[in-house]
C-alpha cells in the first residue's frame, strides 16, 4: 500500500533494520498525575507577566515568554532546534496505571495482567486535568448541526456558531501533538536519548494498528486514491439513503468501470451513480468516528483492544507522556466558550482520522474539524478554515514544521512552535492563565 504522504520512510526503515522486537518490563509502567497544573517554576524570570496583558492578533513571536529562564525556553519563533533534554526517568512518579494488560502481540512478549483502570473502563486515560481556575463549567453541548461545541460556562445561553467563535487554534498533528513519524525514521530516539530499536518497534507497531483501523473499518482500500480534504466534501452527492442494510462490498464501487483510476489526478472524477456511492462511504466514516471517538476500544474489539492498550501506554513512557501533555492543552482550549480547535494534517484524510482515533483525540477534534492538507497543501486549508470561522476571529497556530510556520507569518497568524515536550507544557500554562 502506498505511504500517505511519509516517503522517507522507506530508508529509515532500511537503516533501523527489521521490525525487531524488544524485552517489555514486568513492572506496571507509572505515569504522574496532574495536581493543581504546571509547576509554577515555568514562569520565573526577571519580568512578571501581568493577567491584564491583552492578546495581540499581529504579535507573532510570544515575546512575553521571553522571561523564562534561558535554560528552560528560548524565545518562540527562533528557528534553531531546542537543545533542553526531556524529563529523566526519575521524574516519572507512581501514578494511575499500575501495569498492562496480558496480550501476546507476534513480536512483542506477553506482560503479566493487572487491575488496571483500563480492564473496566475500555478505554486509555491518560492522567487528569485540571480545569481552568475561576471557571464553572458545564458538560460539552452539541449545536444544531451535530457539532461537538466547547463546554459552555453556565450563563451562556446557547453553543455559538461558527462565525462566533473569538479565537482558533490550527495544530498540526504528527511532532507536535503526537510523536509517531520520527519513531519510524528514529529522529526522536536519536534527539532524546531513547533506545533505538524500541522506538522504531513501537512505530511500526503503530503504523500497524493505523492502517488496520483504516484498512478494515474506514474503507481506506475504497479511498486511498480518492482523498477527501474534508469529510463533508462529497456530501453534496449523497442522496441520504438509509445505509443501514446497504452492502458495500457488493455495489460495485471497485469495478473496473467504476472507481480505480478516476481518482487519480487532479481530482475525483465520476458518474452520479458512482459519486454517490463514494459519497455513502465517507458518510459511514463520519458515522463510525462518531460513535466510537470516545469508545475506541469497543471499535477495535478484542484481543486488538488489549494490544492498542498496551501500546498506547508503551509509546507514553518513551514519550515521557508527550501525548498526556498535548491533552492538557487541548482541554483546556476545549473549556472555553468561543474557542475551538481545529487539526491540519499532510496525512491522507481516513489514515489521519485512524491516527487521532488510536491516539485517543476524538473528544478534542470533532471529525468536521479535522482537513488532510495531502492535495492542497496547508495554505489552501487555512485558507478554508479562516473562512469557516471568519475574519473577527483570532487564529493561533500551533506545530512543529516549516509549512504551517511559513503560512502563519504569511496570514499573520500567532505561530506556537512545538520542539519539545517543554514547549507544551508552556504552551498549557499560557492557556490555563488566559495568556492565550
Amino acid at each position: 500500500m502506498a505511504a500517505y504522504g511519509q516517503t522517507q520512510y522507506s530508508p529509515a526503515l532500511q537503516t533501523a533494520g527489521p521490525y525487531a522486537p524488544y524485552t517489555h518490563h514486568t513492572q506496571g509502567y507509572s505515569m504522574p498525575s496532574y495536581s493543581g497544573g504546571i509547576s509554577s517554576g515555568i514562569f520565573q524570570g526577571t519580568h512578571a507577566i501581568s493577567s491584564s496583558t491583552p492578546f495581540n492578533s499581529t504579535q507573532q513571536e510570544f515575546s512575553a515568554y521571553s522571561s523564562y529562564s534561558p535554560s528552560q525556553y528560548s524565545p518562540y519563533y527562533n528557528s534553531h532546534h531546542y537543545n533542553s533534554p526531556y524529563l529523566s526517568s526519575s521524574n516519572i512518579s507512581p501514578a494511575a496505571i499500575t501495569a498492562p494488560l496480558a496480550y501476546q502481540h507476534p513480536e512483542h512478549p506477553v506482560m503479566l495482567p493487572n487491575h488496571s483502570p483500563e480492564s473496566h473502563t475500555g478505554e486509555y486515560h491518560p492522567p487528569p486535568s485540571p480545569p481552568t481556575p475561576g471557571k464553572e463549567e458545564v458538560p460539552a453541548r452539541r449545536g444544531s448541526d451535530g457539532k461537538l461545541r466547547g463546554r459552555k460556562r453556565v450563563s451562556d445561553p446557547a453553543p455559538p456558531l461558527d462565525s462566533d467563535m473569538e479565537r482558533v487554534f490550527i495544530w498540526d498533528l504528527d511532532e507536535t501533538i503526537i510523536i509517531f513519524h520520527s519513531l519510524l525514521t528514529g529522529t526522536f530516539s536519536s534527539r532524546f536519548g531513547k533506545d533505538s530499536s524500541k522506538a522504531v518497534s513501537l512505530g511500526l507497531w503503530m503504523e500497524e494498528m493505523i492502517f488496520n483501523l483504516a484498512d478494515s473499518r474506514l474503507f481506506f482500500n475504497d479511498l486511498e486514491e480518492c482523498d477527501q480534504v474534508h469529510i463533508d466534501d462529497v456530501a453534496s452527492d449523497d442522496n441520504g439513503q438509509d445505509l443501514s442494510t446497504y452492502n458495500f462490498g457488493s455495489d460495485g464501487f471497485q469495478s473496473p468501470a467504476g472507481a480505480g483510476s478516476l481518482c487519480l489526478g487532479s481530482g475525483v472524477h465520476g458518474g452520479v451513480d458512482w459519486m454517490r456511492k463514494l459519497a455513502f462511504r465517507y458518510r459511514r466514516v463520519k458515522e463510525i468516528y462518531n460513535t466510537y471517538k470516545n469508545n475506541v476500544g469497543g471499535l477495535l474489539g478484542s484481543p486488538k483492544r488489549e494490544e492498542w492498550l498496551q501500546l498506547r501506554r508503551e509509546m507514553e513512557v518513551l514519550t515521557d507522556l508527550w501525548l498526556t501533555q498535548a491533552l492538557k492543552a487541548l482541554a483546556v482550549i476545549n473549556s472555553r466558550p468561543n474557542c475551538v480547535n481545529v487539526l491540519v494534517t499532510t496525512t491522507q484524510l481516513i489514515p489521519a482520522l485512524s491516527k487521532v482515533l488510536l491516539y485517543g483525540l476524538g473528544s478534542a477534534f470533532p471529525i468536521e474539524n479535522i482537513y488532510s492538507a495531502t492535495k492542497t497543501g496547508k495554505e489552501s486549508c487555512f485558507e478554508r478554515v479562516s473562512q469557516r470561522f471568519g475574519r473577527r476571529a483570532v487564529y493561533v497556530v500551533i506545530g512543529d514544521g516549516a509549512e504551517e510556520e511559513s503560512v502563519a507569518k504569511k496570514k499573520n497568524m500567532p505561530f506556537w512552535r512545538v520542539s519539545c515536550r517543554a514547549d507544551l507544557e508552556a504552551l498549557s500554562h499560557a492557556l490555563e492563565l488566559d495568556y492565550l
